[in-house]
């Protein structure tokens, strides 16, 4: 088969620390240090380490390992829905535990893959033969994450935007999901550029990931911060250029306000394309060179890993604008948080019969080692297939 060549090695990973003992819930703490300041008319500072400091940097570093991204798999019941009607599937408790199992239990999945987002039902539900999905994860030598916010509603005095729910009750959750095995979290809100975007959508986008990422943090969870510009429009890649580095800085900002530790972070932003409907395209080199330029004024590189969404790009596409990140040395980690970039293909191959689960396994391994390569900066192309070529996104697309 020509898609063999993609499956022929994989990097070799040893296991991961954190696995031993992982069971074990802390409860968390922190240590105050208080600096007292020789003029009366100041207030004292006060500094808060986590006690979970040191175990955030190491799975930080795990996840962020070379040849390694994670896979998205946080649908939503919705969006499943969604995802299965497309192959003509019902949307069901048991088909979906059916295809996490299949994602799960591909072997050799973790050459490819550190972490997988779940969603909260994946993080608490078993395989098809009875095995915890964490577990299997877990043996898999990939970390668990968990999606924490609630979803998306409308910014009241906004133009027709949206911002992101869930900061209600996220310690208590979010300690929960600790003990239940998950060691990051990610947390989503989007940016529309059509629609502005507006001061108040980037400034409540970026509080929102500030906050959640203390929260987060607070209770031994990773946060990835996933603040979305949308493709949708005909804009130029100038325009995304500008957004994005408008964004950024607000997320940092607002993130050094709340004592966020840099070191115990990942990012999962936009790639810096042009609008989904523009005419005038951009290559993967361009795509590149925009991105690394924009990341380079706006992220420390204390942070351990970049890992890009793929934001209804072609399988092949994503993988080609990654690949092109990595041919030149930069400060991070730049690697892949790919949903349907990964496993389009796989479903579509599945399609809920049990006879097939090989097949889809293959289908996620081919993809999973291709962006492993193109993390690595040494993907080709050589053996796709022309459906890996298709793109996917969908205007106007809600979650």
């Amino acid at each position: 088969m020509a898609s063999a060549s993609l499956l022929k090695s994989s990097p070799v990973v040893e296991k991961s620390e954190w696995i031993k003992g992982q069971k074990t819930l802390r409860l968390p703490s922190a240590t105050s240090f208080r600096c007292n300041s020789n003029s009366s008319s100041h207030s004292p500072l006060t500094v808060l380490a986590s006690s979970y400091a040191d175990e955030l940097v190491k799975t930080a570093k795990i996840i962020a390992s070379p040849g390694r991204g994670i896979l998205a798999m946080d649908e939503s019941t919705a969006t499943c829905g969604k995802r299965f009607a497309s192959v003509g599937l019902e949307n069901t408790e048991a088909n979906r535990r059916a295809y996490r199992t299949l994602l799960v239990s591909a072997p050799g999945l973790g050459n490819y893959v550190s972490g997988a987002i779940l969603f909260e039902e994946t993080l608490y539900q078993s395989s098809t033969d009875g095995k915890k999905l964490v577990d299997v994860l877990i043996q898999q030598n990939i970390v668990p994450g968990i999606k924490v916010d609630t979803g998306l509603v409308p910014l009241v005095g906004s133009n027709d935007e949206s911002w992101c729910q869930g900061l209600d009750g996220l310690a208590s959750r979010a300690a929960a999901y600790y003990q239940q095995g998950a060691r990051f979290s990610k947390w989503r809100s989007v940016l529309s550029i059509p629609n502005g975007p507006s001061a108040l959508a980037v400034k409540e986008a970026a509080w929102g990931h500030a906050r959640y990422a203390a929260i987060s943090q607070d209770n031994g969870l990773v946060p990835l911060l996933e603040p979305e510009i949308l493709r949708d429009g005909v804009h130029g890649i100038d325009r995304t250029f500008e957004v994005a580095q408008k964004l950024w800085a607000e997320v940092f900002f607002y993130l050094a306000e709340n004592n966020v530790m840099f070191e115990g972070i990942l990012l999962k932003p936009s790639m810096v394309t042009p609008g989904a409907e523009c005419k005038e395209r951009a290559t993967p080199e361009k795509v590149a060179e925009y991105t690394l330029k924009f990341l380079s004024r706006r992220i420390p590189p204390s942070v351990p890993g970049i890992l890009f969404l793929s934001g209804g790009q072609s399988e092949v596409e994503a993988t080609f604008n990654l690949n092109a990140m990595n041919q030149a040395p930069n400060p991070w980690h730049v690697s892949f948080s790919y949903g349907k970039a990964l496993q389009n293909t796989c479903l579509k191959t599945w399609g809920g019969r049990p006879e097939n689960v090989k097949a889809a396994q293959d289908a996620l391994l081919l993809r999973a080692k291709a962006n492993s390569l193109a993390q690595l900066g040494k993907y080709t192309g050589e053996g796709e297939l022309e459906k890996s070529k298709q793109g996917m996104f969908v205007k106007g697309y809600t979650y």
